[in-house]
């Protein structure tokens, strides 16, 4: 594995399932403000459905990736965001066994297949932000809307602060 270099925010998602279109909302918010105030050289911004291989061929050789994704826990609090920052050695524990997720395998499994090929970002960083729509239609519901903009600018802060840390 070559050095890793650049950055990626990655949104994982689906924009056709209501508020599981966050991370794309996000990464799209992202493009737009990147106008007016660039992000720091070798950012890259993607949208993802969040199958295992795109995600690993997004973040493979990345110094950090950042995911944004939606969950939809039993209590949902709509918009509440949580940041993890999973270490690069950590050994992570696979997900409980009945956990519901739109995505064929989950973001847990993926590191460890990641991890397991050598193939796994430097730093990763994780928002996951809770959800209350995931049927079918677009748009996101006002909770989820308002969560938007206060997540693209920490993450822009993330970035900025990582380009600093890494020149």
């Amino acid at each position: 594995m070559r050095a890793p270099v650049g950055m990626a925010v990655i949104g994982i998602g689906n924009e056709f399932r209501r508020d599981d279109g966050v991370g794309w909302a996000v990464v799209a918010l992202l493009r737009d403000r990147a106008a007016v105030r660039p992000l720091p050289p070798g950012t890259a911004l993607h949208e993802c459905d969040g199958d295992p291989g795109r995600l690993i061929r997004l973040w493979e050789n990345t110094s950090l990736t950042i995911i944004i994704d939606a969950c939809f826990p039993a209590s949902a609090h709509p918009g509440r965001t949580h940041r993890w920052c999973p270490a690069p050695d950590a050994s992570l524990r696979p997900a409980a066994s009945g956990r519901h997720s739109t995505h064929g395998l989950g973001l847990v499994e993926t590191l460890h297949l990641a991890h397991s090929l050598g193939r796994h970002p430097d730093r990763l960083v994780v928002y996951a932000v809770e959800g209350a729509d995931h049927s079918l239609g677009t748009g996101l519901t006002p909770s989820l809307a308002e969560a938007v903009q206060p997540l693209a600018e920490r993450i822009e802060e993330d970035v900025a602060w990582h380009g600093l840390a890494t020149e």
